[in-house]
């Protein structure tokens, strides 16, 4: 193992609980992501960061296999969660994407009720009882600081809501199904300055029971939410360590170029 991939892992080890080693991966010929090792610490959130088209939601979509429904696609190296090899023959993708949430850069409520919403992932696990549901889709709302405002209206459609609170009702769809870790591509970026601090101060509460990995293209965004930075360029991972050490002094000046705002 190189010296950048000892480094990335001895930088994360308070418990991690997804690490990349070494991965490689393809769209057909062209390659979107080289060598690249990284850990993630468990209840933490760590920012992913770099210019558009540098592999950072490519990298984040190959953590939960998202990647597996684009034709054409490649893996080498090595994912883990708590150990298993996530891209091993016997991992359950339908599984996998339970203890791996996602949420998308724009919000993508179903046509559904904000309630059916919620327990989207319990009906296809074959949640039938209402009692179970009906404490989901509370705790889960709550989780997402959206219960307050929503409580009075379960049964009506998720399209109704505003841009801010559909994708909060994401990420309570996403946490219903009690997962480890949540991937947020670009969560605010269709969002307005307000919903964007609604959903920041929530990151904030959710790292108390959920990894996060946030890909961002806004470091100020990066330097409020996260405990680690990873900044990748060109499909490479150039640096990563705390976030304040990456945004205070960076140990590569590609990095100290871009939170600069020197190119990007």
């Amino acid at each position: 193992m190189d010296q950048l991939s000892q480094d990335n892992i001895a930088a994360t080890l308070e418990t991690p609980v997804i690490e990349a080693e070494k991965l490689n991966f393809f769209y057909g010929n062209a390659q979107a992501l080289y060598n690249i090792s990284l850990a993630f610490p468990r209840r933490k959130v760590t920012a992913l960061i770099g210019p558009s088209g540098c592999g950072k939601s490519t990298f984040l979509r190959c953590l939960n296999r998202m990647n597996d429904l684009v034709d054409g696609t490649r893996v080498e190296g090595s994912i883990k969660i708590n150990g298993a090899d996530i891209y091993s023959s016997s991992m359950d993708v339908i599984e996998l994407r339970r203890r791996v949430g996602m949420v998308f850069q724009k919000s993508n409520p179903f046509p559904k009720s904000i309630y059916e919403n919620v327990i989207y992932g319990l009906r296809i696990a074959g949640v039938n009882n209402k009692a179970v549901l009906d404490e989901a889709v509370e705790k889960s709302l709550k989780g997402a600081a959206l219960w307050d405002e929503v409580k009075d209206r379960l049964t009506q459609s998720a399209l109704g809501l505003s841009g801010g609170q559909q994708q909060r009702l994401c990420i309570a769809r996403a946490i219903a199904v009690n997962p480890e870790v949540i991937l947020m591509d670009e969560p605010c970026s269709a969002l307005d300055p307000k919903s964007t601090a609604r959903v920041e101060d929530l990151i904030g509460e959710l790292r108390q029971d959920y990894t996060i990995i946030i890909v961002t293209h806004n470091m100020q965004q990066a330097a409020r939410v996260s405990d680690y930075t990873a900044f990748l360029y060109e499909g490479l991972l150039v640096e990563y360590g705390l976030t304040k050490k990456i945004f205070m002094k960076p140990k590569n000046k590609q990095t100290e170029d871009y939170i600069t705002g020197r190119f990007g």
